[in-house]
């Protein structure tokens, strides 16, 4: 994002601060919670291999990437720490994993929404879409940036995480959820799933298209309903 972001900071750096830190905070909340999720469901089905490692915690720094959340700052995409599970220790087996693949996108969408009642709710204002409001330093106006921002982001992590591709949860869902003469099948998919997401990603970044545009802009829709704008 950043890298679309430069003209922000070149004309106006305390617009751009503000930008910078509703992005920073909605990214640790969604990225914490996803990873969270994914810990607390295999820990829920016998598997305490997180648990054991600190993962499950609600700690930004048990959870956060570098790299991964450099990415996301800079182009839009990125990662978390993968959570570390031991399918044999879960109790519903091949089916479980699907269950901790799931928990993480839809542990964004319940945050999505609870940042959505609290714009409705008026605990957090609303904002006159007219107004500039990354030159204000008005707190109020700060924390519904964030909150608008955190419900379009973590729709989004939900739907891309939720893509069947290889290493997104997606990937484990169907892995997962697929019929057992199907696995030889996915599994040739999964190898291929890390080079197609980094093709998406060169795609999005040194050229004008954007494959994933046509996927997230009912997203954006839905968020705008949720938001209210």
């Amino acid at each position: 994002m950043l890298l679309f972001n430069t003209d922000l900071l070149l004309n106006d750096p305390f617009a751009f601060f503000v930008w910078f830190a509703t992005v920073a905070f909605a990214l640790v909340i969604g990225i914490s919670v996803h990873e969270f999720s994914h810990a607390a469901a295999a820990n829920l089905q016998g598997d305490d291999t997180a648990k054991r490692l600190g993962r499950l915690t609600l700690n930004p720094l048990a959870h956060l990437h570098p790299t991964g959340t450099i990415l996301f700052v800079v182009a839009g995409f990125g990662f978390g720490r993968p959570v570390p599970v031991n399918p044999s220790r879960l109790r519903s087996g091949r089916r479980g994993m699907a269950l901790v693949s799931v928990a993480g996108p839809a542990s964004n969408v319940v945050l999505a929404i609870v940042f959505a009642a609290l714009l409705q709710s008026g605990l957090v204002d609303m904002i006159d879409p007219s107004r500039q409001t990354l030159q204000s330093a008005d707190i109020g106006e700060w924390a519904t940036n964030t909150a608008e921002f955190a419900v379009r982001l973590n729709l989004l992590l939900a739907l891309f995480n939720l893509l069947p591709v290889y290493p997104l949860d997606g990937g484990g869902i169907l892995a997962g959820l697929a019929p057992q003469a199907a696995l030889p099948l996915v599994g040739k998919l999964q190898k291929l799933g890390p080079p197609v997401l980094l093709t998406v990603l060169a795609l999005t970044l040194v050229t004008d298209i954007n494959v994933l545009g046509p996927i997230f802009a009912p997203v954006n829709a839905l968020a705008d309903r949720l938001i209210g704008t």
